[in-house]
């Protein structure tokens, strides 16, 4: 039996990424960081080596923090393989009880290949939810986050009229880093229900012993002061002909109102990334609290899957000083697994990263409930598409489950819903949302996507040019 390529393969390269590379290789395990970005820092520190955005205050001192775990990386000695694209994960098979290995399929430099180890490590991070309204997808209308990556890795703020619309920090957030690059904003449109407020009172004293605070109080006061905000938004939609013209909105049951528009940047929060995570066959469950699917994790980030440990927002949103502590945590577990600790050491360790990650995660609840999207945005009106790679409505969707539909994995069979190139990542949580709304109930009952690999696209000719060994095959063929 051929030795692994690696101890442990991590997979992406945002704060817990980075943090749990350094501390394993760090330690003595042979470790191997995979992300498709050309250099590291995931999405929330993306373009931390090389951002053109050199004013220091523009993306604030949450953002340049991202460079500080690069160093401990390099010192690491922990491979780095950018533009290195994941596309499967294969469990040790059933008919070998002797070899545990793992076998990862990824494309790099328009090859593809299997890798080899001893343990994998997903730090895949967090996606934004999608956010249907009728007009989604006119040109001129793009969500929060992929705003923010022009901002980071080219310095750009789109011009003319410009309105953000939606709920969530990061929304906020985004708002204050144009004001302080120069970009005039129209206006945010906050669709924050009422109700949260209520809801998210009795978490209030947490919170203010939170580290977010004293930062969230004074970055709202700052984009308040300088930018119209319209409360209380309970429908949205986007108008134009082949492009965005206008923003129409209403509150509660007044009247509608219509903004001209250019640019619509619109945000609703963000959800676990776990495509990989379920077509690697690890075990999920609803967070109610959070609204979404997240992957079934014990305290150190190992999964139902043998061999398989997550950490950070893939796992769960917690942000990104939370993720950190959590990859240096599910670490420290690998090492134990592997044999290269105790576990009393394994626990030792563990006691400040622990600490730091109560201290990060102080507070987020009253964010989750207070930041809850309004249901109507959940799961919107009949003639707004859900499903953007097959044109499917909601209306479709309800209609399928009249027809008998009873979750997503069916709508795939009525309707093709999540079997387009994104592969749900902007219809699977709305999808699951509308069947549940439709059916009476929870989506915990309704499910969620059960995804195969690959789980991001590949050509033919990358796996026609495969390695032909038995494992190779195997991890592929029967996964």
């Amino acid at each position: 039996m051929s030795a692994p390529d690696f101890d442990l393969a991590v997979i992406g390269s945002g704060p817990a990424g980075l943090a749990a590379a350094a501390l394993a290789a760090g330690r003595g395990l042979s470790t191997v960081l995979l992300d498709e970005q050309p250099e590291a820092g995931g999405q929330i520190y993306r373009a931390i080596t090389d951002t053109p955005v050199r004013d220091r205050r523009v993306l604030g001192p949450d953002y340049w923090h991202g460079a500080e775990l690069l160093g401990p990386l390099r010192d690491s000695g922990a491979a780095h393989w950018p533009g290195s694209t994941v596309w499967s994960v294969a469990r040790p098979r059933e008919d070998r009880p002797g070899d545990r290995r793992l076998q990862i399929g990824l494309s790099r430099d328009g090859a593809a290949r299997m890798l080899s180890v001893r343990h994998v490590l997903m730090a895949t991070g967090a996606l934004e939810r999608p956010f249907p309204i009728p007009g989604w997808t006119l040109p001129g209308v793009l969500g929060a986050g992929a705003a923010q990556i022009l901002l980071k890795t080219s310095g750009l703020v789109p011009s003319g009229r410009v309105v953000l619309a939606g709920t969530g920090p990061l929304l906020w957030l985004l708002a204050w880093q144009y004001l302080r690059a120069g970009a005039a904003l129209d206006a945010i449109l906050d669709t924050t229900p009422r109700a949260n407020w209520r809801a998210a009172l009795p978490l209030l004293p947490a919170f203010l012993r939170s580290p977010y605070l004293g930062k969230g109080a004074k970055l709202l006061l700052e984009v308040r002061r300088k930018v119209k905000v319209v409360d209380g938004v309970t429908e949205l939609r986007a108008e134009g002909e082949g492009k965005l013209a206008a923003v129409v909105y209403r509150r509660g049951d007044g009247a509608e109102q219509r903004i001209a528009a250019d640019t619509l940047l619109l945000h609703h929060g963000v959800v676990p990334n776990l495509n990989l995570a379920n077509a690697t066959g690890c075990a999920q469950q609803w967070d109610e609290t959070q609204r979404c699917w997240r992957p079934t994790t014990d305290s150190w980030g190992a999964t139902s899957v043998e061999g398989v440990s997550l950490a950070g927002d893939g796992a769960g949103i917690g942000g990104a000083l939370a993720a950190e502590q959590a990859g240096r945590i599910a670490a420290l577990d690998v090492l134990h697994r592997l044999g290269r600790i105790d576990r009393a050491a394994r626990d030792r360790a563990a006691v400040p990263h622990r600490e730091a990650l109560e201290r990060a995660l102080r507070g987020r609840q009253f964010l989750d409930t207070l930041y809850r999207p309004a249901d109507v945005f959940r799961a919107p009106a009949d003639d707004t598409i859900v499903c953007r790679c097959e044109e499917i409505t909601a209306g479709a969707v309800r209609e399928a489950v009249r027809l008998g539909c009873s979750g997503p994995n069916q709508a795939k069979s009525f309707l093709r819903c999540g079997m387009g190139p994104c592969q749900g990542r902007l219809c699977g949580p709305t999808v699951t949302e509308v069947i549940a709304a439709e059916r009476g109930v929870s989506p915990a009952e309704v499910g969620y996507y059960r995804l195969r690999p690959p789980v991001k696209p590949i050509t033919l000719a990358e796996l026609a040019a495969l390695p032909k060994t038995e494992a190779d095959i195997d991890a592929v063929l029967k996964h």
